[in-house]
């Protein structure tokens, strides 16, 4: 029964992709150069040199089998569930601080969960993309953005239902880049958005 329920996941996410595709939205985000890396990842790679140092030369988006959806499925619902959500505020004393959660957690505490469970489970980090994002009230957020040759999938604290980059409500800002795990590209989205 849960495996027909993912399998119908899969199939659905791999509709709605060449619904979005067919529509003329873009799929997949594109990236308009090179930008300044958030304080947050930055203090985070003095901790984590190796994260931060992974650079890739085949960056060609993973194809989306039916385990990789199941991967992203698992992830994103454990991550959820496990982590108590609360801001750096209440948790470090401080306004912004990236780090792997054990209880409790913000946004970016998930996405490097996430990011880390999923490359754990073989996906290679170019497809694994931090990403900051705007929320329609104005305040910054951070999701995973993970790489397909499907799409551009997004994996959220906020939201339990992975969907397409197009498919969500945020304005996307930048990201990691595709080559290098240290460095951030700016993204080109030209989407208009409807509060």
């Amino acid at each position: 029964m849960v495996k027909r329920g993912i399998l119908s996941i899969a199939v659905m996410a791999v509709t709605l992709t060449s619904q979005t595709y067919a529509a003329g939205k873009p799929a997949h985000m594109k990236t308009a150069g090179m930008t300044s890396q958030p304080i947050g990842h930055y203090e985070y790679c003095k901790h984590y040199l190796t994260d931060c140092r992974i650079r890739t030369l085949k960056t060609a988006a993973p194809k989306l089998t039916q385990k990789r959806w199941r991967d992203l499925v698992e992830v994103n619902t454990f991550s959820n569930v496990a982590i108590k959500p609360v801001t750096d505020q209440e948790l470090y004393k401080v306004a912004e601080h990236w780090a792997y959660p054990t209880s409790f957690g913000d946004c970016e505490d998930y996405v490097l969960m996430k990011r880390h469970m999923l490359m754990e489970r073989g996906w290679p980090a170019s497809a694994l993309l931090i990403t900051v994002v705007r929320q329609t009230n104005g305040d910054g957020h951070a999701v995973l953005t993970v790489r397909t040759d499907r799409a551009d999938f997004i994996l959220d604290n906020l939201n339990g239902q992975i969907k397409p980059w197009n498919e969500t409500p945020y304005r996307y800002l930048k990201r990691q880049a595709t080559r290098h795990s240290g460095q951030w590209e700016n993204i080109s989205d030209p989407r208009t958005l409807i509060n």
